[in-house]
């Protein structure tokens, strides 16, 4: 691909071809070949790079549910204290360049497409030197890594893509190590239980780094500390180092008090719904505390900068309220533990007469898990499919959904769209006349699904193309998204084979909330 982002008489027009050229470059890397473990190829590119992911310090977020909240939680503070920020985080909701970001927003197109062009020569040679070509994750990691160094950022947030050990962040070493709560996703790549699920998470923890764990399951817990001993970290551990003292619901969030590391905080709104974000809130809180060394001098943060930053907090399609009259709610929901979180939070923080499940899943996830988490909470479901190869069949669905709500609660519309509708019509139907503020409507089931609902609701957004598909042709080309990057797939094909051979439904995966 010619670069010509800075050629004169370039357009936006000419940019955004260029940008979709980049993913479809990119995607074309989806797995073709049967790959162990290895870190081989990611460091092979930054070292031909100059080791980027040196240049600045790093807070590396693993766990199963709630990295990609925290994340944005972290860099939030950061860069309320006057820090430039890069976060790195997967998967995207609805556009690839979301995963980049730059002072809190997405790096732009421009500046995508530049870094790309920048280090494929880089990647060319890995791919010419190992046995098998990197991957669409490998690279865009190291396309983070190198935006960050060039910047420059004074601190780099990296979500992990899959697990800990083996995943290409993890060439980075973060002097505080976040370990968000973990639980069973994943089974036939990580284990099957949280130990062993623990047991590759813990592989961020570095020498002498600083780990805060949220609350785990016990077994999950002692490998960690097990791990953080040998290494010689520091633990701090929610519920007796930190943790959330106080939290109350408020208008269009909830109002917290949280225990640092080196102080309380109280009075701090956080405009995100959901017991689960507040305990996000304090792990962000304690990890920031940690990365500047407040908790070791026991010197706390300013508690007006901690209030201004929790204000200002996004987290988009995690119970982000997208309409109101009926309230409409996109959530990214997708296993059985994310589903209880979001559960508790609509008992908690929502008054609903009538709330009507727009629900779209993948087939490889446990589906039948997450219907029966949100049976209670829902009146009604509306089952659908996002617009991936991946996506449960809006049939199928339908019929798992018939033997947990009952026949006469599940409706069915194969898109997306259509099923919005249906579920608003539903939900305004079953409240009086005149009224509509008892009524709801919640998209889940997928990040996917969620990201698909946030581009046909959300019209106005910075670096959006408007209208640039019909529903029909949206181009989510990392249909695999789900937090999926292509560490979780064993195939048996080497480069040059038929890259859908051997691919089975486990063959993909997804562990963020």
């Amino acid at each position: 691909m010619a670069n010509n982002v800075d050629r004169p008489g370039f357009d936006e027009q000419s940019l955004q071809e260029q940008f979709e050229e980049v993913e479809h470059e990119l995607l074309e890397r989806w797995p073709e070949t049967k790959m162990d473990p290895t870190l081989a190829r990611v460091r092979a590119l930054t070292e031909l790079l100059g080791d980027p992911q040196k240049a600045y310090p790093v807070v590396h977020i693993t766990g199963t549910n709630g990295k990609t909240s925290t994340a944005r939680m972290i860099e939030t503070l950061l860069r309320e204290l006057n820090l430039r920020t890069g976060r790195f985080t997967s998967p995207h909701l609805e556009s690839m360049n979301e995963r980049i970001t730059l002072d809190g927003a997405p790096i732009p197109l421009r500046r995508f497409v530049e870094v790309y062009e920048d280090i494929r020569p880089y990647v060319d040679i890995v791919d010419a030197s190992q046995e098998f070509p990197m991957s669409f994750f490998e690279v865009i990691t190291g396309m983070a890594f190198a935006a960050f160094a060039d910047a420059p950022v004074d601190a780099a947030v990296l979500e992990v893509g899959l697990g800990g050990t083996w995943d290409c962040t993890n060439v980075a070493d973060g002097q505080v190590a976040v370990i968000t709560p973990i639980d069973v996703d994943h089974a036939h790549i990580l284990g099957d239980t949280p130990a062993k699920i623990a047991s590759e998470k813990a592989g961020i923890i570095k020498e002498d780094a600083v780990v805060v764990m949220a609350q785990q399951p016990l077994e999950a817990a002692e490998v960690i500390l097990r791990r953080a001993s040998e290494v010689h970290a520091t633990v701090a551990r929610e519920g007796i180092e930190y943790g959330v003292v106080e939290r109350q619901p408020a208008l269009g969030g909830q109002q917290i008090t949280i225990k640092g590391l080196a102080g309380e905080y109280s009075d701090v709104y956080l405009p995100l719904y959901g017991e689960h974000m507040a305990h996000n809130a304090a792990t962000a809180l304690a990890a920031v505390e940690a990365f500047l060394g407040a908790g070791r001098a026991r010197t706390p943060l300013d508690p007006d900068v901690v209030r201004e930053a929790f204000a200002k907090v996004t987290s988009p399609g995690r119970l982000e309220v997208v309409r109101r009259g009926p309230t409409v709610i996109l959530d990214a929901t997708h296993n059985p533990a994310g589903a209880r979180a979001t559960a508790q939070a609509l008992a908690d923080d929502f008054t609903f007469d009538h709330l009507v499940g727009v629900v779209g899943a993948m087939r490889d996830k446990d589906v039948a898990g997450i219907l029966e988490v949100l049976e209670p909470v829902l009146n009604e479901i509306v089952v659908t499919q996002n617009n991936t190869e991946r996506a449960m069949p809006t049939a199928v669905l339908g019929e798992l959904a018939a033997e947990i709500f009952g026949a006469e609660r599940v409706h069915e519309a194969p898109r997306l769209d259509d099923a919005i509708d249906m579920a608003i019509g539903l939900a305004e139907e079953a409240i009086p006349a005149g009224t509509s503020a008892g009524a709801g409507v919640i998209v889940t089931g997928s990040v996917v699904t969620a990201g698909q609902a946030r581009t046909l609701l959300v019209r106005e957004r910075a670096e959006r193309v408007e209208d640039r598909h019909t529903f029909e042709d949206v181009r989510f080309e990392d249909a695999e998204k789900e937090d999926f990057d292509d560490r979780d797939l064993e195939f048996g094909k080497r480069r040059g084979g038929d890259r859908d051979d051997e691919l089975s439904d486990e063959d993909f995966g997804g562990d963020d909330r």
